[in-house]
């Protein structure tokens, strides 16, 4: 089932006559992004934020790491982090950040559906596969995968002009 968000335009931080951008545009982002950062937060409240692949699948975004790294370690700490994607360019693109929490995904049919959409999203680079065993592995390696399912999304639209959306999916239908 498709999750629909309640969406809102800032006009403090928009151009005049900006319009929203469609929850479909920022999937499509999403979707097509190949690096993607992860903002978490250190037990000590230090935040610590690091660059990885990921894929969004089913209205969520999964990505793994090693249960040794440091934000395996602040995950299992607290799971609220962020992850951000988008366009380093000040007049293109949209940048969005999803705001949520990170789940360590154990189910064996979600994972082979995700190292299917990863293998095909990234090719033999990052390519990954789940055995009969139910582990999700990539070159040699067992990481935890999570999934991200967004509380809320901004999108930052920099294409003729400037656009700050808001999409909110706690008071939004479902």
């Amino acid at each position: 089932m498709v999750r629909t968000p309640e969406t809102t335009i800032d006009p403090r931080y928009s151009s005049d006559n900006a319009r929203p951008t469609p929850w479909q545009d920022a999937v499509a982002g999403l979707g097509t992004a190949e690096l993607y950062w992860v903002s978490t937060v250190r037990p000590d409240g230090r935040p610590h934020v690091t660059p990885v692949v990921g894929v969004w699948l089913d209205d969520a975004f999964y990505f793994s790491t090693g249960p040794e790294e440091q934000k395996a370690k602040n995950l299992a700490a607290g799971p609220h982090c962020a992850v951000t994607t988008g366009c380093n360019r000040w007049n293109e693109g949209l940048d969005i950040v999803l705001h949520g929490d990170a789940v360590q995904v154990r189910d064996r049919e979600v994972l082979r559906r995700v190292a299917g959409a990863h293998t095909a999203k990234y090719g033999s680079a990052w390519a990954a596969e789940v055995g009969d065993d139910g582990v999700f592995r990539m070159h040699g390696h067992e990481p935890l995968v999570y999934e991200v399912v967004p509380a809320q999304a901004l999108g930052f639209g920099k294409t003729e002009g400037f656009s700050h959306t808001r999409w909110d999916f706690t008071t939004g239908p479902d």
